[in-house]
């Protein structure tokens, strides 16, 4: 027997097979205050290392299909800087090459995690979104430059408004948390940006059951909230916390079955990152701590009893010159945990 046929036989996958299927971890303590099962789905453990892994593939392959993306292409895409991982990651171990546009204030891990992934990352300037010259627009005018010029083309992945995004999430994420959970989930919660993962497991679980409430967790300097809650786009503060919050309604996101939102400032969510490594062993990201403080809300909305699930997005190693810099930390008004007291790492 050939040693190729020797490894077909050990069930190997390749490296987009093993994007999803993530673990629900209970989260205890948190569980056992609020008297309701706050389950994580462990999205830091896909190979890229974040929720947008899923994005990342679900997007390729629908381009695949279409014949939007060539053998040997270019993915382009203007991202904070997960889904661009993402798609160097999918991007690498299918035969494409990446060009990630990304706003400069980002965090200098993430940049440098792109490059070690041979992405070609161009950096630009925050600006509003209405602006021509915001990371998105940038990134679409380049796509058009790059798959004229390019041998085998290129494609714009267009995270926010490619609803294949949406629907990756609505044949994956949704459906795997009603099987984990053997359909008694009774409250979905977590943040948005592109709105791919609220848009689509908001609508894999309404179909599984109407009875399940569907929340966004949306930090200030975001319109979400006030538009679940008022029906119009005013935004107010900003967030320290990366790759969340919008200020429009994706396409991803829109006609999405949401029944409630929750506004959370820096001072709740971040010191949920710092309560989780103590209490619970998990570095997550920012992102992740407004997800677990819109299941705090949730387990108070809904009561005892009731079993929730979020999202733990992405690891906090990737931003630790400011989660765990307490310079950087005190001009936002948050402080660093005594036991966690140490030499800043800017």
């Amino acid at each position: 027997m050939t040693i190729q046929k020797s490894v077909k036989k050990m069930n190997s996958r390749s490296l987009v097979d093993c994007i999803g299927n993530t673990p629900l971890i209970r989260l205890n303590k948190i569980s056992d205050a609020t008297g309701c099962e706050i389950l994580g789905k462990a999205e830091f453990m896909n190979p890229g290392g974040s929720v947008k892994d899923r994005a990342a593939l679900g997007m390729v392959r629908d381009a695949e299909r279409n014949n939007a993306l060539q053998p040997g292409g270019i993915i382009v895409e203007g991202t904070a800087g997960n889904t661009g991982i993402g798609l160097a990651v999918v991007g690498n171990a299918l035969g494409y090459s990446t060009v990630v546009v990304m706003p400069n204030n980002q965090s200098l891990e993430k940049i440098m995690t792109l490059k070690a992934y041979g992405a070609d990352v161009k950096l630009v300037p925050p600006v509003p979104f209405k602006d021509p010259n915001h990371f998105v627009h940038q990134s679409e005018r380049l796509a058009k430059k790059l798959n004229a010029n390019s041998k085998n083309g290129a494609f714009w992945a267009n995270q926010f408004d490619n609803v294949a995004n949406a629907k990756f999430h609505q044949d994956t994420t949704g459906p795997e948390i009603w099987e984990q959970t053997k359909g008694l989930v009774s409250g979905f919660v977590c943040s948005a940006g592109t709105g791919g993962t609220l848009g689509g497991v908001a609508r894999a679980l309404k179909g599984f059951s109407s009875n399940i409430t569907i929340a966004v967790a949306d930090p200030t300097g975001s319109a979400l909230y006030d538009y679940y809650t008022n029906g119009t786009l005013n935004l107010e503060g900003s967030s320290i916390t990366e790759g969340i919050g919008n200020s429009r309604i994706t396409t991803n996101l829109q006609g999405a079955p949401i029944d409630m939102a929750f506004q959370i400032e820096d001072q709740e969510s971040i010191p949920l990152v710092y309560q989780m490594i103590q209490e619970e062993g998990l570095c997550l990201g920012g992102s992740t701590g407004v997800n677990v403080a819109g299941a705090i809300r949730l387990a108070k909305e809904l009561g005892p009893g009731n079993t929730i699930v979020t999202i733990l997005c992405d690891s906090g190693l990737i931003y630790k010159a400011r989660l765990f810099n307490k310079n950087f930390l005190a001009k936002h008004k948050i402080q660093l945990p005594e036991w966690l007291d140490m030499e800043n790492l800017s």
